[in-house]
C-alpha cells in the first residue's frame, strides 16, 4: 500500500502558534508534520523500509562527517526548522554552523530552530510529489539554505539548489559534494540508489 502526504487546510482566521504546532507533532508523533507559509498543515505518513533505510544512511553519512569535522551541528528527519517565511519545514538531513547552534538558548535548542538549515538534504519517497519536493527546495534557498540536495532515486538524479543559482541537474551521480558549505564532505550515493 503506498501512502502519500495528506494537506489540511487550515482556515486563514485560525492561527497555529509555534507552541501549539509543536504540541500537535509532540501528539502525534508517529507522523511527520509540517506547516507551510500560508498555515497549510501537511501531513507525512511513516515511511517504507526501503526509505527508511536510505534516510539512516544519508544521515549516518553527514552526521559521521560532522563529528570529525567539529565545525556544525547535523540533524535528522525528525528536526524541524521555522523558516523566515513562517513555514515549518523538517528535511530528510540538515546541517547548520557551530556558531548558529551556540547563539541558541537551551530552550531554543530544544525547539523547532528558528531558522532555516544552511544545509538541506530530501531524499524522494516512492509516494513523494517531484514537483512538491522541488517547490521545498525552492523555499529551503529562498529562505537562507546555502546549499540544497533533491535525492530522486526513481530517475537516479540529483537536483542542487544553491543561494543566488539556478538549480543544478547531475544525473546518476556516484557522490556529491558539500563544496564551501560543507568542506570535506563528500555523500556517497552507492547505498542509496
Amino acid at each position: 500500500m503506498t501512502m502519500t502526504a495528506v494537506s489540511l487546510n487550515i482556515p486563514a482566521t485560525v492561527k497555529l502558534s509555534p507552541e501549539q504546532f509543536a504540541k500537535i507533532c509532540q501528539a502525534n508523533s508517529n507522523l511527520r508534520l509540517e506547516r507551510t507559509a500560508t498555515g497549510e498543515l501537511i501531513i507525512m505518513p511513516p515511511t517504507g523500509g526501503g526509505t527508511g533505510k536510505r534516510n539512516l544512511k544519508i544521515a549516518q553519512q553527514l552526521a559521521n562527517w560532522a563529528d570529525a569535522d567539529a565545525t556544525g551541528v547535523a540533524f535528522d528527519s525528525s528536526t524541524g526548522f521555522t523558516l523566515p517565511n513562517g513555514s515549518d519545514r523538517s528535511p530528510d538531513g540538515a546541517w547548520i554552523p557551530l556558531e548558529k547552534w551556540n547563539a541558541l538558548t537551551t530552550e531554543q535548542q530544544e525547539k523547532f530552530l528558528p531558522f532555516a538549515p544552511d544545509f538541506a538534504i530530501e531524499l524522494r519517497s516512492p509516494s513523494d510529489s517531484l514537483t512538491a519536493l522541488q517547490e521545498k527546495m525552492k523555499e529551503y534557498q529562498e529562505n537562507g539554505t546555502r546549499l540544497g540536495w533533491l535525492i530522486d532515486r526513481k530517475n537516479r538524479q540529483v537536483e542542487i539548489y544553491r543561494q543566488g543559482e539556478e538549480k543544478e541537474v547531475k544525473i546518476n551521480p556516484a557522490t556529491l559534494s558539500g563544496e564551501d558549505v560543507l568542506p570535506g564532505f563528500s555523500l556517497s550515493l552507492e547505498s542509496i540508489w
